[in-house]
């Protein structure tokens, strides 16, 4: 083992005594046949919203069991770092935090797969390695008892607006991702970023409603489900589609002047113990069968961008002028640049007035 590996695994031992890159779950999906093999998945995803497509997937292929273990984004990049030097035995790798993801790839952690002609949008993909499967926007969400209807915003500016002229109204009831900790909440704010001077005044309207900040979607959407908040900004909008689906008193509105719109990834290692049957789960993921298993579970919005009722905005054809993709590409090795993540969290410490640290990821 080289060296760089020794240190790295070092790092991964002493960040898992202080709990700070633990796993957060372990689910086991037995194989509905006799097991051949049993696929090793490691996923920033939801049990819930990935369990309908396992388990769809096993009714093809009766012969694998899996065994899924679930991280917050920036516990499974850490991790993924150690595996990719060596210390591996991990067979498929999931998450959302697609700059991460590219990242890895990038630093040659995945293999060729041989699905490069895929349906889906061009932006999906990166080098027949790395695998976007889901179309997610990402969306305002209010909470419908909370937040009068004629106070739902649409826009950012309006948004921005409805913070300044009731301040006390929200104050603390607001929440989103803290970048910090979540890597995806840090890829939407370094996009928003792109948009402007309106960035820095969201940052700025947020920091003056002493914004409640969060790792995790479910958390935001759990809170705006109990009432704790009233507004989430930036969350995840097939997450959103799913609460109100199961019956949360919530109101989903994609942004009328941008729309972020991110496609969750995946990817197999290189040294993968079950390199064929990762990849026909990736083949899977992206096949007519399993986008349609997808938009009826998990996944609400598909890549045609039509609405959905759940959510109220316009739909997001590939020609819609507000649909802002986030195309894994190596643009995506930009946002991972020191530099630039120094200051993007320096001007979010600034106007948020959170304990940023540089560093973490």
């Amino acid at each position: 083992m080289s060296a760089s590996a020794r240190l790295a695994l070092l790092v991964l031992a002493l960040l898992l005594g202080t709990g700070a890159a633990r796993a957060i779950e372990t689910h086991r999906f037995p194989a509905p046949g006799s097991a051949a093999v049993t696929l090793s998945l490691h996923a920033a995803t939801d049990i819930a919203a990935m369990r309908p497509l396992i388990e769809d997937f096993q009714a093809t292929r009766p012969d694998v069991a899996i065994v899924y273990t679930e991280y917050v984004t920036a516990e499974l990049f850490e991790r993924m770092r150690v595996a990719c030097e060596g210390a591996g035995g991990v067979d498929l790798v999931l998450s959302s935090s697609v700059d991460q993801l590219l990242k890895l790839v990038n630093d040659g952690c995945a293999e060729k797969l041989g699905l490069a002609t895929t349906g889906l949008p061009r932006w999906t993909r990166w080098r027949d390695e790395l695998f976007g499967f889901t179309f997610e926007p990402a969306v305002i969400v209010y909470n419908r008892d909370a937040v009068r209807p004629e106070d739902v915003r649409r826009t950012r500016a309006e948004l921005i607006d409805l913070l300044r002229a009731d301040p006390e109204r929200y104050a603390g009831r607001i929440g989103t991702y803290d970048v910090t900790s979540s890597g995806i909440g840090y890829l939407f704010s370094a996009y928003d970023a792109r948009a402007g001077a309106v960035f820095g005044r969201v940052m700025e309207a947020l920091g003056r409603a002493r914004v409640v900040l969060s790792c995790c979607t479910t958390d935001i959407l759990d809170a705006l489900a109990a009432g704790r908040l009233a507004i989430g900004y930036n969350l995840l909008g097939s997450y959103a589609v799913a609460a109100v689906r199961a019956g949360a008193p919530l109101r989903v509105v994609i942004p009328r002047d941008y729309t972020l719109v991110l496609s969750r990834a995946i990817f197999v290692p290189k040294r993968a113990p079950h390199a064929e049957a990762a990849r026909a789960f990736v083949a899977y993921l992206l096949s007519a069968r399993g986008q349609a298993r997808a938009r009826e579970t998990s996944f609400a919005f598909g890549f045609d961008g039509n609405t959905v009722p759940e959510a109220d905005g316009p739909a997001l054809p590939p020609a819609s002028a507000i649909l802002r993709p986030i195309e894994i590409s190596p643009e995506l090795l930009a946002i991972q640049d020191r530099a630039k993540r120094a200051r993007l969290l320096g001007d979010w410490r600034s106007a948020v007035g959170a304990p940023v640290d540089a560093g973490a990821r």
